[in-house]
């Protein structure tokens, strides 16, 4: 585990490659942080035997500091300076990375990559919420309408961070999660953030990058029948309109947390990716 950056944001590095293997940096989503076993990228762990896996906590989120409310824009820019951070590759001089976004970290990740992609191997996206590339589908348009005005930063103050997870896991037919103090610090993060569908994703950069994107979507079948509508349809949505969109490649794994309910089929396809380039 190691800091970087400034203000020094945490980043857990794990690497069974002696410094060898090709960077991947991982971005996470809400309510957890990089090395998280519920909805982090815990599972991803086996990757490491020929990647150096970099997880990224964000600012409010996991070891790294504080922060006054959580932007997607800084979160951008903290990736983008972790990619370009001074680093051997194989071959022994600097190389670009893999890149891997999920949720709200996708549309982190699509933002890095979007500035810098010359700091990019490939890109993946795990149920981005870019919610403003594909406002125009009929299901995303819907939801968009139905949370104007009572998005994540702009709760009453008497919300607590327990009351918080309880409605947004509870409250749509999912089990709570244990109220660790990480993880309630981590919701309440995610309760100051800025709207995710505030973010303007240039689509250009990503669509003309020379390297390959996969994104990777549940079925959502399984899903309680709330969050499915709420949360499930709108992802899918996305998912399908930014396939098109960047010309990438669409892996559909059933349920609705692919990275950390079917590991295996996820960590099968990151491999088969990376290894394009």
């Amino acid at each position: 585990m190691r800091r970087w950056g400034e203000p020094r944001i945490h980043v857990t590095d794990w690497d069974e490659t002696d410094g060898r293997g090709v960077p991947a940096v991982f971005v996470h989503n809400i309510f957890t942080w990089g090395g998280d076993d519920l909805y982090g990228f815990a599972a991803q762990r086996p990757l490491a035997d020929r990647h150096r896996l970099l997880l990224v906590d964000r600012r409010g989120y996991g070891r790294s500091p504080d922060t006054a409310r959580g932007d997607f824009e800084t979160d951008a820019d903290d990736v983008v300076g972790l990619l370009g951070e001074p680093r051997s590759g194989p071959d022994g001089h600097q190389g670009p990375a893999h890149l891997v976004g999920h949720g709200n970290g996708g549309v982190i990740a699509m933002l890095a990559a979007a500035r810098r992609p010359d700091l990019v191997r490939s890109l993946t996206l795990i149920q981005p919420s870019a919610f403003t590339a594909a406002a125009e589908h009929p299901t995303v348009a819907a939801m968009l309408e139905r949370v104007a005005g009572t998005a994540p930063g702009h709760l009453p103050e008497s919300v607590t961070a327990a009351e918080f997870l309880r409605a947004s896991t509870e409250g749509i037919g999912l089990p709570m999660p244990e109220p660790t103090a990480r993880r309630l610090r981590a919701v309440a993060t995610s309760m100051r953030e800025r709207p995710i569908w505030e973010a303007n994703v240039p689509l250009e950069p990503l669509r003309s990058a020379p390297w390959p994107t996969l994104i990777v979507c549940g079925t959502w079948e399984d899903a309680p029948t709330l969050y499915r509508t709420h949360v499930g349809e709108p992802l899918m949505a996305c998912a399908e309109v930014l396939t098109d969109a960047l010309g990438a490649r669409l892996l559909r794994v059933p349920g609705f947390y692919p990275h950390t309910q079917h590991p295996d089929a996820v960590n099968a396809a990151l491999r088969q990716h990376w290894g394009i380039r």
